[in-house]
């Protein structure tokens, strides 16, 4: 698997070589490839969703099953032990999580977490006003919030991250830019457009129909937009 230039940035100044790693929300296991391409002893590639973990073994895991564990896990409640992991990565994780999740996610990996761990965590500002890709993301957190009550996204600014981590005891190390502006291709805008559908459809009609109309009408003016940065973050556990 090719390793995107963006995780290439995030990894380039943390001791991998040798380390025991958790990739925190596995993805399509991209940091995973990144993590065993600087010479990770073992990676742990973490999430809790079924079809991003067969992704994972079908694309890294084959090639590495010595070094590569695929466990499919909620974030909340990992079953590692304690003070077992000596880099974690959290590339783009953290947007996905809503406020009270995130901070018990933060506890859990602090746990894991061995004296002297680095923590890198890569993710995006919140987009600008004027930004058409901001649009989108308020409908598609429209339609989560209505069909099961929590957003579907939540854009941390870095110096909010910064303080909860702080709280959680980890030193902060290091700020990156990765990417400004972000390139929204016309797949990224597809496939929020189609989680955002996939929540709008059973909702009443009255509900959903505007929504959808609104989707159709983002996607068809968007295209594709370049627009707001993409952060990384580095930390480390006080040894």
């Amino acid at each position: 698997m090719d390793v995107p230039r963006t995780v290439t940035a995030a990894l380039a100044d943390r001791p991998v070589d040798g380390a025991t790693c958790l990739e925190a929300g596995a993805g399509v296991g991209k940091t995973t490839a990144g993590l065993l391409t600087d010479g990770a002893d073992r990676v742990y590639a973490m999430t809790n969703d079924a079809e991003h973990a067969r992704t994972v073994r079908e694309r890294v895991g084959l090639d590495h099953p010595d070094r590569v564990a695929v466990v499919d896990a909620d974030l909340v409640a990992t079953p590692l032990d304690t003070n077992s992991v000596e880099i974690v990565t959290a590339h783009g994780l953290c947007n996905v999580l809503p406020p009270a999740t995130l901070d018990d996610v933060l506890e859990e990996l602090t746990r894991i977490a061995a004296p002297g761990c680095h923590l890198v965590v890569d993710d995006y500002e919140p987009l600008p006003e004027d930004a058409a890709m901001r649009d989108l993301f308020a409908v598609e957190n429209a339609a989560r919030e209505l069909a099961d009550g929590r957003p579907a996204l939540t854009f941390y600014p870095a110096a909010t991250l910064r303080r909860l981590l702080a709280g959680h005891g980890w030193e902060f190390d290091r700020e990156r830019t990765l990417l400004d502006p972000v390139p929204w291709t016309a797949n990224h805008v597809a496939a929020h457009a189609n989680a955002a559908r996939a929540s709008a459809r059973p909702l009443p009609d009255a509900l959903g129909d505007p929504l959808l109309a609104e989707i159709d009408r983002l996607v068809a003016a968007i295209g594709e937009e370049s627009t707001g940065t993409m952060y990384s973050l580095a930390f480390r556990l006080p040894g």
